[in-house]
């Protein structure tokens, strides 16, 4: 799942993870308010799910995340302007899902 919008809070965080098809054993994130907000760390433990925090300066605590980063950037965000937030949503949507389904993952 890819949320866009121009500005997330800990409100929309929420949403995204209730929107998961189930729990997730645990949840990596980086130290940002958003996902420290103790709405989210409630949510958190009452579902029983785990935090794995990356200390700030650390990107190789999370490869998995950085090489996505990595590539969302290149194959999309560098070579795009949108004008508009639907426009960057419907893009945004259409890449997450060749990404998931036909691009082939080294």
């Amino acid at each position: 799942m890819i949320r866009v919008d121009r500005k997330l809070n800990s409100t929309d965080v929420l949403d995204a993870l209730t929107d998961l098809r189930g729990p997730p054993e645990y949840i990596r994130s980086d130290n940002g308010p958003e996902f420290i907000a103790q709405k989210v760390r409630d949510w958190i433990a009452a579902i029983g799910t785990k935090t794995a925090y990356i200390e700030p300066g650390s990107p190789w605590e999370n490869g998995y995340c950085e090489s996505f980063n990595a590539r969302f950037r290149d194959e999309l965000l560098n070579g795009e302007l949108f004008y508009t937030l639907r426009e960057a949503q419907i893009l945004i949507e259409q890449w997450r899902i060749h990404y998931n389904t036909a691009r082939p993952h080294s």
